[in-house]
């Protein structure tokens, strides 16, 4: 049965309701931003401290069980959707509340930080800095959740997926530059006034921050340069790119999910296990690249073998160049059905689009050889 539209009332009642808990989370922000030194926020290290505030006790929280206990039944598309859509607003609310504190000194306030005292950070600063934290804490937050309920596994411990979940909450791409990124993000109409901003100076003093920290702060001073438009800018921007980081994050994520997936079902279904690692690495190798997603699937492979099958093959783990008069020999050496070997070749070669004539050609030379067994 369809939900009744919501009145009036009951719209008030849902914003008043998201606006006490971004009061609460802003307040618990306020706490840490107040913890942090003027050296804190000029060298960066603020996001080093913000990272494990925001991650160490809510990963322990959040987990699969979690989602299962609140949406038992919902497809993770659909739970996904409305997570992107509540962050949106949570982080528009804050833009709110946070632009009426900032003024037009900010940008020169951080520029001239400096002492490890938090007395020592000024009000300004420590505003502006409220609102980059919350912001940073929720699409952080926004992107692991993602990748819970899409199933992909991922380890704020370990300093690689701690990356990866860095690089894909604040859609951060090998060589773009932050201030790309906030004009892809903004609405077209203001865009021209944020390139303009852009093209000054006003950013000269965010120059000394690390990559990250710089990133996040050159994408959020502009709702403080900007005169006349701070608080509907903020307002926006915070949404905008909130809805930018949640769906990178659902593609990047829901791609992972998928490839998982298929490696799921490869290694259910294989009789040979340890010939599919072979002959998956020989069509991946066929054409002398590595898509992404093909290392992926050879990554979920490898491990999918060892968990299900126990089988580690270290021979292949030190192969550099794959040698197909090999991976042949091992077809010839098995007996019986090899058609699950045939159906991984065939997933394998369309894992990343199309299959290229080289692959084509070793799936086809493949077939010829598990007819003869």
């Amino acid at each position: 049965m369809p939900k009744a539209p919501m009145d009036a009332a009951d719209i008030e009642a849902d914003d008043a309701a998201d606006r006490r808990v971004v009061e609460q989370e802003q307040d618990e922000i306020k706490d840490f931003v107040k913890g942090l030194s003027a050296d804190d926020i000029k060298s960066g290290n603020w996001f080093t401290k913000l990272a494990a505030h925001a991650m160490n006790s809510y990963t322990k929280k959040v987990d699969w069980q979690y989602f299962q206990d609140r949406y038992a039944g919902v497809p993770a598309d659909a739970i996904v959707d409305q997570r992107i859509k509540m962050a949106a607003r949570y982080a528009a609310l804050e833009g709110g509340l946070s632009a009426g504190a900032y003024t037009a000194t900010v940008a020169a306030t951080i520029g001239s930080l400096g002492g490890a005292s938090p007395a020592t950070v000024p009000a300004a600063a420590a505003s502006m800095m409220v609102d980059v934290a919350f912001l940073s804490q929720l699409q952080l937050r926004l992107a692991y959740d993602i990748s819970v309920l899409y199933r992909v596994p991922l380890d704020v411990n370990d300093p690689e997926d701690l990356w990866k979940l860095i690089r894909v909450a604040f859609t951060i791409k090998s060589g773009e530059a932050a201030n790309k990124t906030v004009v892809k993000a903004v609405p077209a109409l203001v865009r021209p006034l944020v390139k303009r901003f852009y093209s000054g100076s006003v950013l000269t003093a965010g120059r000394a921050l690390p990559v990250v920290g710089k990133h996040l702060l050159q994408r959020n001073v502009i709702k403080i340069g900007i005169p006349l438009v701070g608080v509907p800018l903020a307002v926006l921007l915070n949404r905008y790119t909130t809805l930018l980081a949640g769906r990178h994050a659902q593609a990047v994520f829901r791609n992972e999910a998928r490839v998982i997936e298929v490696a799921e079902g490869m290694t259910k279904r294989s009789r040979h296990p340890q010939l599919m690692l072979w002959v998956a690495w020989l069509v991946i190798r066929a054409n002398n690249k590595i898509a992404d997603d093909e290392a992926l699937l050879m990554r979920h492979l490898v491990r999918l073998v060892r968990e299900r099958h126990q089988v580690v093959d270290d021979q292949l783990a030190q192969l550099v160049d794959i040698d197909p008069a090999e991976v042949w020999e091992r077809v010839e050496a098995e007996s019986g059905d090899l058609s699950d070997i045939l159906d991984a070749a065939d997933r394998v070669a369309t894992v990343d689009g199309a299959p290229d004539a080289r692959e084509k050609a070793v799936i086809s030379e493949l077939r010829e050889r598990c007819l003869r067994v």
